[in-house]
């Protein structure tokens, strides 16, 4: 997420650090490399302006002046405008009203829309711990409905069904009776999409919203369309008030125009990020976390509730125990980890969170994807439990039929092995207390 601006506002910015003191000539060049950067990011143009305006209001002012590293506070005023710009604070969910409260999802047709219901669905349950119910009222698409109620029973919801030959808003008023009746928190609406806005799929809006009276009204956009996903969004609560907006595909978007536009542009704030196709892949927009992490400074508080929510900490306290008693490093402990990896979001959302991890050149991070660790879990798994435990027996031999099990060529079990030892050093440094140094290591490289 952000790569492209995340590398281009690096650049920008890089020859000011280090620098004794700030001039009229280097701010200049600095904001024209910065307004670049916005746009090719595909920023809204107005957004652009006010934002290189404000960094050059306070780059002249007394926040530089009286700066003891004058390059490194111009960067920390970008940081602050970019958060201003996203909203100063996260905004939550508003359900503090008597059940059921009412969530309207709203968006074009291929935004998102059903799997972000199923997504949201799961972390209100997981995280508020309220019980949940899903509707679909797309009675156009009887597969958005079928979808819908599939996921649902993943995210382990209520689900309530409807027909294709009902009205809408009387399928919707049906499902929050239904849930008054059961006791359920929470209502969560998937309304119809169309391909583009229209007046039909605006009156059926309003009037859903004025038969349920939400607390919620949230936009489903995809983050891929850039600034025209601000421009659709203003235009869809001119008609009908939003509260806040879901921000989808952020995963597949380099560029990150529609996270800095749309706050300026409708005024609502951003709420979630949906970062990936798993129901689980749904993140809380944090404004000033967002704003490290396209400066290349990481997101560390992120990166550790992630963890707290996904990794195994039994898993996590065993392997520190062994490497701490001395003992090594095995398969069987790197396809746990690559496991972890993988309920964690991926290796991209890893990365997208550690700092420094800018400074590493894109060519190598296109290199180590998610697909590269399912092979490798193949080929571990087609081992037996010693050769897992015991690396080193692994000869040609067993080269040969672990490739046959695994679907693989033998130079990519050679590589797998070759990854794993680079593995066993660094956990090895690192249970001598050398993250510093393990992370000097990298120089500009990831260890895959």
């Amino acid at each position: 997420m952000f790569e492209n601006l995340t590398e281009r506002l690096g650049q920008a910015l890089k020859n000011l650090r280090g620098q004794a003191r700030l001039t009229d000539d280097n701010i200049k060049e600095a904001l024209r490399e910065v307004r670049m950067a916005l746009l090719e990011a595909d920023v809204a143009l107005p957004v652009v302006k006010e934002f290189v305006d404000r960094v050059r209001e306070r780059a002249v002012g007394q926040d530089i002046l009286q700066s003891m590293t004058p390059g490194q506070a111009l960067i920390r005023v970008v940081r602050d405008e970019l958060v201003a710009v996203m909203g100063e604070h996260s905004a939550g969910l508003e359900l503090n009203v008597a059940p059921p409260a009412v969530i309207l999802l709203a968006g074009l047709q291929g935004s998102g829309k059903t799997t972000t219901a199923a997504k949201l669905a799961r972390w209100i349950r997981e995280q508020l711990k309220k019980k949940v119910l899903v509707v679909s009222v797309d009675v156009y698409r009887p597969a958005a409905i079928a979808q819908l109620e599939t996921l649902a029973g993943e995210v382990g919801v209520g689900f309530f069904p409807c027909r294709t030959d009902q009205d809408p808003v009387a399928v919707a008023t049906a499902a929050v009776d239904h849930a008054r009746k059961q006791f359920i928190d929470v209502v969560i609406v998937d309304t119809a999409g169309r391909l583009h806005l229209d007046v039909e799929m605006m009156d059926e809006a309003r009037r859903l919203h004025a038969a349920l009276h939400p607390v919620e009204t949230l936009f489903v956009v995809d983050s891929m369309t850039g600034q025209d996903a601000a421009n659709t969004a203003k235009a869809f609560h001119d008609a009908l008030a939003l509260t806040g907006v879901i921000l989808t595909k952020t995963d597949g978007d380099a560029r990150g125009g529609a996270a800095l536009s749309l706050r300026h542009i409708t005024g609502k704030p951003i709420k979630f990020l949906g970062v990936g196709e798993k129901t689980a892949a749904l993140e809380v927009f944090h404004p000033e976390r967002i704003a490290s992490r396209i400066l290349g400074m990481g997101d560390i508080l992120s990166l550790i509730e992630e963890a707290e929510r996904n990794v195994d900490r039994n898993e996590a306290e065993k392997l520190a125990r062994k490497l701490k008693q001395g003992k090594g490093f095995d398969l069987e402990d790197f396809r746990a980890q690559l496991q972890q990896m993988r309920n964690m979001g991926g290796v991209a959302s890893l990365l997208d969170k550690l700092p420094g991890m800018s400074g590493i050149p894109q060519a190598s991070r296109d290199q180590v994807n998610d697909r590269q660790f399912i092979h490798m879990e193949a080929i571990i798994n087609s081992m037996t439990s010693q050769e897992r435990r015991f690396p080193a027996i692994i000869k040609a031999s067993r080269t040969r039929r672990i490739a046959a099990g695994a679907g693989v060529q033998v130079q990519e079990i050679n590589r797998m092995l070759k990854q794993f030892e680079q593995m066993q050093r660094m956990m090895k440094q690192m249970s001598k207390g050398g993250m510093n140094k393990l992370m000097r290591s990298f120089k500009g490289k990831l260890p895959f």
